[in-house]
């Protein structure tokens, strides 16, 4: 024994590596305070520490591996690729005597990442060129390790295999300079040759599909109304077409949705670094983003913006190639956490990054995660309820993507995700609803991957660009009343006869419904009465065609009178979900300004309203699951520290959720167990389940996969 330890002092005086054997490697992850943020592309990963001159003894089996010591001079431990003389690979070896691809460390460190990945050495000397970045230094980060599978897909993805020495892409792309560019049009150039040519058969089934319901089919002649309620729905076309599964309840495989022609994407990840994410956050950040640049396609583009008390761009905007994929996941790989949280300084750079760029693909938006509140931009003026000004969330948002003085700005929306329970929800919130957005809550860390899987499921799935829906009074005594939209703009002419709403993009599968109000006048000559003209046109992204729809008339019947009044259960549906959205928009307001018993009341009656509805009362599931999402709203009410904690977020990822017709997470609401599941479409189903069967290897990430409703179709369940 005594032998054994005079070896380890010797290695800790000659600063070499200690392997340290866990006591159960397959059913506990190694701690260690000697980990780096680089320990994702490191040998940590496979579950063995690698130590410095923190090492210490854990083990009686504690002993010198010298082995490891020579075969980490023959292997990059970033990229874990083999490193010998003759390759075309410059090595760079640190002034602690590891050894590594030039390329790689260089990324590394220009990051602000000046520690040896494998002994945690400070170096000295760094692999750069050009001068290191001026801004505030980054310290050390503790992390703590998560227990990855070997034969994870992610993993395989951050282990890529270096090109062989006569390949044609063994030419390393140049690391990219230090200094950042003033203008941000350093972006890839699109290849044409990636675009998506649509396919031509069944035209007709690639359309979007736009219905009208009444409230009732009919009313009595001589009878009139002032406010009936006709409901226009909207059903974006398949992502897959002539594939049919022999399960109708399910969607098609996700290997038929990865093949079939898209719209290619820019995507901007606006990333928060600061000091509260360090440890496990910022290792389950890491491996989200791989399973994002994992299935990103060779004509998607893909930028990464971290920021702290500053922002930096870490990554510019490039096509995920295979080359591209391997320089993104350097990039990400050497995140550290530090500082604090400036989240308008990472979204000025994330939308200059999209307003410099020479080209467009045809899809654009901008993620962002962070767990804490912005510190820098947003004062601390609060109302007299505690509620801070909605104006100061808009300073968070440059005036690029929400416009101001007639302009109109980049209209790129920003997905918004807060992490956790210390997250200002309000400001996400606020940020994703000014830009077109949708904000989630992500209450628990394992649940990262899955809310981003959920949200690229639907980004690289869209199939309508700016659609717009025309309403026109075809009767001269027909007025409209009002337009019921949520969050999208719809603007209603001074004399009420027509009006407009603006839909924006459309996922594949996606659908949407708007209720419109009109009077019905008295008919004293005919057996029916044409009440409006719907009108919808969109651009095709793929042709970049304009699609003119074919006008769709709103008819009742006028019968002389009336037997049993039959309601649409369609129309009922949405009034309830509508009822629902203005509950939560109530409860909030009291709760903010501390009346939760008043809160918890609004909700309770909302429910009871709810369950003697039409809709309810025939078992149609959007009922079930508003009623499960409302009961889960007054448990997160019960007490104001509950409610500071998860329940605003909770209410206002719903919110979102609603008043955009389209899938968020909430809490864990992309599990398959739970029953707020709304509008999520088969793209999105999809990639959540292959985001949780590449997690099935991770204990931390274990849960089943179950089917996952909708609850978008106006069809009875």
């Amino acid at each position: 024994m005594g032998s054994k330890w005079r070896k380890v002092k010797m290695a800790l005086a000659s600063n070499l590596c200690v392997y340290v054997p866990t006591a159960d490697a397959d059913d506990s992850p190694p701690h260690s305070d000697g980990f780096s943020d680089v320990g994702l592309l490191s040998p940590a990963a496979a579950g063995w520490s690698v130590g410095g001159t923190g090492a210490r003894p854990a083990s009686p089996s504690l002993r010198l591996s010298k082995s490891f010591n020579r075969s980490s001079k023959k292997t990059c431990t970033i990229c874990l690729a083999s490193m010998k003389r003759g390759e075309g690979q410059a090595i760079f070896t640190a002034e602690c005597s590891h050894s590594f691809h030039f390329q790689c460390i260089a990324s590394n460190v220009k990051h602000g990442n000046k520690i040896c990945p494998v002994c945690r050495a400070k170096w000295k000397e760094v692999p750069l060129q050009g001068p290191t970045n001026p801004g505030p230094p980054l310290g050390r980060t503790r992390i703590n390790p998560v227990n990855w599978s070997n034969d994870n897909s992610v993993m395989t993805l951050l282990r890529p295999i270096p090109p062989r020495p006569n390949s044609p892409r063994h030419a390393a792309a140049p690391i990219f300079p230090t200094p950042e560019p003033t203008i941000f049009d350093d972006d890839e150039a699109l290849d044409l040759k990636f675009t998506n040519r649509p396919c031509l058969e069944n035209s007709n089934l690639k359309r979007v599909l736009v219905k009208t319901y009444t409230e009732v089919p009919a009313v009595p002649r001589f009878s009139a109304a002032d406010d009936f309620t006709v409901l226009i729905h909207l059903k974006a076309p398949a992502s897959v077409s002539g594939v049919k599964s022999s399960n109708t309840n399910q969607g098609p495989t996700f290997s038929q949705v990865n093949q079939t022609p898209r719209a290619p994407v820019d995507l901007v990840t606006v990333l928060d670094t600061s000091g509260s994410m360090a440890g496990t956050k910022l290792a389950l950040l890491k491996r989200a983003m791989g399973f994002v640049i994992q299935n990103l396609g060779p004509a998607d583009r893909l930028a990464v913006i971290a920021f702290s008390s500053t922002a930096r761009r870490l990554f510019p905007l490039r096509k995920m190639s295979d080359t591209g994929k391997q320089q993104a996941l350097q990039a990400v790989n050497s995140l550290v956490a530090n500082g604090g949280t400036n989240i308008a300084e990472g979204l000025r750079k994330g939308a200059k990054v999209m307003e410099d760029r020479r080209e467009n693909n045809p899809v654009g938006s901008i993620i962002l995660l962070s767990d804490g509140q912005d510190t820098y931009t947003v004062n601390g003026s609060s109302n007299p309820g505690g509620r801070k000004n909605q104006s100061n969330y808009e300073l968070l948002l440059p005036e690029s993507i929400h416009g101001g003085d007639g302009n109109p700005g980049i209209k790129i929306p920003v997905h918004a995700f807060g992490f956790g329970t210390d997250h200002d929800a309000s400001s996400m919130h606020s940020i994703s609803e000014i830009s077109g957005g949708t904000f989630s809550f992500i209450e628990t860390e394992g649940v990262i991957q899955d809310a981003f899987a959920q949200c690229i499921g639907g980004l690289l799935s869209v199939v309508v660009k700016d659609a717009r829906v025309i309403l026109e009074s075809v009767n001269a005594n027909v007025v409209l009343r009002s337009l019921k939209a949520g969050s999208y703009k719809s603007h209603l002419m001074q004399d009420g006869k027509s009006g407009c709403i603006d839909v924006g993009d459309l996922y594949a599968d996606e659908e949407r419904d708007f209720l419109v109000s009109v009077n019905i006048p008295k008919e004293l000559t005919s057996y029916e009465t044409c009440l409006l003209k719907v009108r919808c046109h969109y651009t095709d992204p793929l042709t970049k065609e304009t699609v003119n729809l074919e006008s769709v008339d709103v008819v009742i019947k006028r019968p002389a009178s009336l037997g049993q009044e039959v309601v649409s259960v369609e129309v009922d549906r949405q009034k309830n979900r509508l009822h629902a959205a203005e509950a939560m928009v109530q409860a909030r307001t009291a709760a903010e300004e501390g009346d939760l018993a008043q809160a918890i009341g609004t909700l309770e009656n909302c429910r009871r309203v709810l369950s003697e509805t039409v809709s309810a009362k025939s078992g149609d599931r959007l009922c079930v699951a508003l009623d499960a999402e409302l009961k889960e709203m007054q448990e997160r009410m019960a007490s104001r520290h509950m409610y500071e904690a998860s329940g605003r977020a909770y209410i206002l990822s719903g919110l979102s959720s609603h008043s955009w017709q389209r899938a968020t997470a909430r809490g864990d609401s992309t599990y398959g167990s739970s029953l707020v599941q709304a509008y999520q479409t088969p793209s999105m189903v999809e990639m959540l389940t292959r985001s949780q069967a590449s997690l099935l290897g991770s204990p931390s990430a274990q849960r089943p996969v179950r089917p996952i409703w909708s609850f978008a179709s106006p069809k009875p369940r």
